[in-house]
C-alpha cells in the first residue's frame, strides 16, 4: 500500500517548501500555504521510519471539518481542500508557541504530577487529584515551537510576554481564542459521546495583521479525547480510561523501551502493527466525525496530489 514519507513538488508560484514532523507546506506568490498532510508518524518528537497508511488523509479531513465547524468562533487560514491530504489557504506568520488548553490531567501533566510537580507552565494544579481526573477549570499550558530535531519546551505566559516571543496584545487574544475553540470542541465531542481531554492550537497573524487559526484542530495527533460511557465508573475503580487519540502509540513505544530520550532505540513496526495504528486511526475519524471513512485510491498518489493541487492554484491566481 503507498504511503507519503517525502514530497518534492514544484508548483507554480512555489518560493519555498517548510518540512515539519508530518506536513510539508508550500508557499505559493507569499499569498497561499499548500499543506501536504503525509503518512509520517512522530512520538515523542521523533518521526518514526515506518509511514501509517491513511494517516494523512485522515488528519487533514478530520482537521478541515472540524475548521469548517469553529470558523464562526475564530477565524482561520483555510481555503479549501483540494484533496484528500491537501489543505490550502491563506499564509500566515505563526507564532512560536503552541497553545495547549488541557481540561483533565493526562499525559504531560500528569507525568510532571505524578513526580511531585504542582505547578505547570506558571499555572498551580490542586492537590489531591489523580490521573484523568478534571481539572476545575480548563488550563493553558503553552510550549515553545521547536525547530526540527528540538523537544518542545514548556513555557509560561509570564515568560512569553516577557521574552518577547508574543506580544501581551496578541497573547491576551490567543488565550480567548483558545478557550473559545475548546469550548467547542467539548461541545462537539459531546454530540459523538467522547469528552474532548486536551488539545492544542497553533496561530498566525496574516499580511493583514489578523490572528488566525492555522495548522490542525481536534486531530488524533493534536488532541487526547476519552470516551464519555463508564468515564466515571473506570474513574471510581481506579482504572484506565478509554481512548481516542495517539496515546496507544506512546504507550506501546515506553512499552518497548522507548521515549525519545537519548541513546534510546527505536522499537521495529512490524507490518500488522502498521496495520493496526492505521485501524485505529480510522476508528478516531469515524468516532469523532460520525461518518464512515472512505480510503482514497492510493495507486498513483503523489500523481494525484501534484494533479488537484496545480488545477485548484490555476483557479487561485
Amino acid at each position: 500500500m503507498n504511503t507519503i514519507n517525502d514530497t518534492n513538488f514544484n508548483f507554480p508560484g512555489q518560493k519555498n517548501v517548510y518540512k515539519g514532523k508530518v506536513r510539508e507546506v508550500y508557499n505559493i506568490n507569499d499569498k497561499y500555504l499548500v499543506m501536504i498532510a503525509s503518512d509520517r508518524l512522530s512520538a515523542f518528537d521523533v518521526i518514526m521510519p515506518r509511514q501509517i497508511p491513511f494517516k494523512g488523509q485522515i488528519l487533514n479531513q478530520i482537521a478541515s471539518n472540524m475548521l469548517e465547524s469553529t470558523k464562526d468562533l475564530v477565524p482561520n487560514w483555510l481555503i479549501d481542500t483540494p484533496d484528500p491530504n491537501v489543505a490550502v489557504g491563506h499564509l500566515a506568520k505563526p507564532f512560536k508557541v503552541e497553545m495547549v488548553i488541557r481540561g483533565y490531567l493526562s499525559g504531560h501533566a500528569w507525568r510532571e504530577y505524578r513526580d511531585g510537580k504542582r505547578t505547570l507552565c506558571g499555572v498551580t494544579m490542586p492537590d489531591g487529584m489523580k490521573e484523568n481526573d478534571k481539572f476545575p477549570e480548563p488550563i493553558i499550558t503553552p510550549s515553545t515551537k521547536a525547530d526540527d530535531g528540538l523537544h518542545d519546551e514548556d513555557i509560561s505566559r509570564e515568560d512569553i510576554i516577557a521574552q518577547g516571543i508574543v506580544s501581551e496584545e496578541d497573547y491576551t487574544v490567543l488565550e480567548d481564542y483558545t478557550r473559545k475553540l475548546f469550548q467547542r470542541g467539548t461541545e462537539l465531542a459531546a454530540k459523538r459521546d467522547l469528552i474532548l481531554v486536551d488539545t492544542k492550537y497553533e496561530f498566525g497573524k496574516t499580511m493583514e495583521g489578523e490572528i488566525v487559526l492555522i495548522d490542525e484542530i481536534h486531530t488524533p495527533d493534536s488532541s487526547r479525547y476519552f470516551y464519555a460511557d463508564g468515564y466515571q465508573d473506570r474513574q471510581d475503580r481506579g482504572e484506565a480510561q478509554k481512548q481516542l487519540s495517539k496515546e496507544f502509540v506512546r504507550q506501546w513505544l515506553i512499552s518497548n523501551g522507548f521515549q525519545g530520550k537519548e541513546g534510546q532505540a527505536i522499537p521495529e513496526m512490524s507490518d500488522e502493527k502498521i496495520n493496526e495504528i492505521s485501524d485505529r486511526y480510522i476508528e478516531l475519524y469515524e468516532n469523532i466525525t460520525g461518518d464512515s471513512f472512505e480510503k482514497a485510491d492510493t495507486d498513483h498518489i503523489l500523481e494525484r496530489i501534484e494533479e488537484n493541487v496545480t488545477s485548484f492554484l490555476s483557479g487561485l491566481q
